[in-house]
This record gives structure tokens, C-alpha cells and sequence, in this order.
């Protein structure tokens, strides 16, 4: 059972051991959004108020209380990582 809002376990597992060479891109990028809402819900729900199950689904993934982390949208991540990649290829060029 999951909180609301929350992705339950068995799904977050399903997510995890299916290789996303077997998924759509219409599966990876529904996965990536609902995981980042999943994120962002886990982090300002205070943990009184989480299920013992979603408790659990948060320290294993490793899930922190930082929401300004865990708030960042899909754009500033991908833009965060299209900057990083920009910036190895810059630094591999200049050795």
C-alpha cells in the first residue's frame, strides 16, 4: 500500500529490475516523472505521516528530507546535466 501521492513498493521494484532496454521510451519517461513527484512527495511529507511501507521505501532508496534537493524539476536536472557533460567534454579537450 502506498501513501498518497507516493509510488508503492512493488511498483518502484517493477521499475528497478526491468531493464530499460525492454521499456518504451513512453515507460522511461512516465517513470521519470513520477519517480522525481515520488522524490519530491517524500521529502516534504514529514515522517510521522508516512506509512511504515513508504518508511521503509525511503530508506532504501535513500530518500532525504532536503527538499530543495529533491524539489529540483526534470528541466533543471537535465539542464544541470547537459551543463556537466558540456563542461568533461570542455575539460577533456583542453588536456
Amino acid at each position: 500500500m502506498s501513501d498518497l501521492g507516493r509510488k508503492d513498493l512493488s511498483t518502484q521494484l517493477g521499475e528497478k529490475i526491468t531493464p530499460d532496454s525492454q521499456k518504451s521510451t513512453l515507460d522511461q519517461t512516465k517513470e521519470t516523472i513520477t519517480g522525481a513527484a515520488d522524490k519530491a512527495t517524500a521529502a516534504v511529507v514529514p515522517e510521522g505521516e508516512k506509512s511504515t511501507t513508504q518508511k521503509l521505501g525511503d530508506e532504501t532508496r535513500g530518500t532525504t528530507n532536503d527538499a530543495s534537493a529533491q524539489g529540483k524539476t526534470l528541466l533543471d536536472q537535465a539542464q544541470e546535466t547537459v551543463a556537466n557533460a558540456a563542461q568533461s567534454v570542455a575539460d577533456a579537450l583542453k588536456k
